[in-house]
């Protein structure tokens, strides 16, 4: 419910923080993961509190006093302590309707149709039904109870950065951008990838399903966490794409992002060969649609774009034109790379 307010739009950037900072503060935090579970947790029921028909209500009720009086155990059943019970076939109201509807031909007859609806109503009311939830609220696995369900994690990071983009152009406050960042890696820390496999009870770079309260991280497989990742990753590195153009910042670049020393980093390109770059200090990269994206930490903005025939053409604004950005979607193998010369922001 929390992540579909975040994403709705509704929501001030302000009322969003607050939002954030009892969600932090409240039942669904999961301090053990440093992430979310889907409801807060609770105590089920045990077995022998099940199913235990009120004293009060046997004794409104003249037609359970009679059927327990002469032991008929066709609709309801006493143990050895007294207490009553639904017999265990009224697995539900149309059961136990029909039931009732049998006793037509019996001594029960004017009792049953008399007490009919009072004794349906009570057995809704009983077992209430219609807020069962399935796994989320009597599962202790799959998203279960305590259960932090990733996919649903990974899109709350996603909606607390696209929070982020929107209180930037609205021009929010530089404390309230700060409160919405820190709330964005706290939750950004929370995700698998980003922890020890001993804490994660996995392999970090896996995606899975769900971690129970009990085990470690359950049901490996391509979710659909991993979609929700790397939106937030090219998010992070401020890749946006508007009419079909190409632009880049740094407002919620992290400086720790970029390397402190020289470093080789090798990708193939679109023909499908083999390349390697040489990063130098206070720079990163990263790739979009095969082509290498290098940032250098700069207080100057300039976008420098090489072409295959080893031309560069450079300009100010952070921004590809429409034909440069057709070329990367393309992956015509004209752009050969792009440099980006920023600060990062955080």
């Amino acid at each position: 419910g929390q992540v579909a307010v975040l994403s709705s739009g509704l929501l001030f950037a302000d009322e969003a923080a607050e939002l954030l900072d009892a969600l932090r503060a409240g039942s669904l935090y999961r301090a053990d993961q440093n992430s979310y579970i889907l409801y807060p947790n609770r105590r089920l029921p045990r077995f022998i509190e099940m199913n235990n028909i009120p004293a009060d209500f046997v004794a409104s009720s003249a037609l359970l006093q009679a059927m327990v009086r002469d032991k008929d155990k066709s609709i309801v059943v006493s143990d050895e302590q007294g207490q009553v019970h639904f017999n265990g076939a009224m697995r539900n109201g149309r059961l136990l309707e029909q039931a009732l509807d049998s006793l037509k031909d019996s001594p029960y007859a004017d009792l049953a149709e008399k007490e009919k609806q009072m004794l349906l109503d009570f057995y809704e009311e009983m077992f209430d039904h219609q807020s069962f939830t399935g796994r989320s609220g009597a599962f202790f696995k799959y998203e279960g109870l305590g259960s932090i369900y990733w996919h649903m994690a990974s899109k709350l990071l996603l909606a607390v950065g696209e929070i982020y983009e929107q209180a930037v152009e609205e021009g929010e406050s530089p404390q309230l951008l700060s409160r919405l960042a820190e709330h964005y890696y706290d939750i950004r820390e929370g995700i698998g990838v980003h922890k020890s496999p001993e804490l994660y009870g996995a392999f970090p770079t896996d995606p899975y399903s769900h971690t129970p309260a009990f085990a470690g991280a359950q049901q490996p497989g391509m979710t659909g966490q991993v979609k929700e990742d790397i939106l937030s990753r090219y998010m992070e590195f401020g890749v946006s794409v508007q009419d079909g153009r190409v632009s880049f910042s740094g407002r919620l670049l992290k400086a720790a992002e970029f390397v402190t020393e020289a470093k080789t980093f090798d990708y193939y390109d679109v023909n499908g060969d083999a390349q390697r770059l040489t990063l130098e200090p206070d720079s990163l990269v990263f790739t979009i649609c095969q082509a290498p994206v290098v940032y250098h930490k700069s207080k100057k903005e300039q976008l420098i774009v090489t072409l295959a025939d080893g031309s560069a053409q450079g300009q100010s604004k952070l921004r590809l034109s429409d034909d440069f950005s057709r070329a990367l979607f393309s992956r015509d193998g004209r752009i050969q790379r792009l440099d980006v010369f920023l600060s990062p922001q955080l």
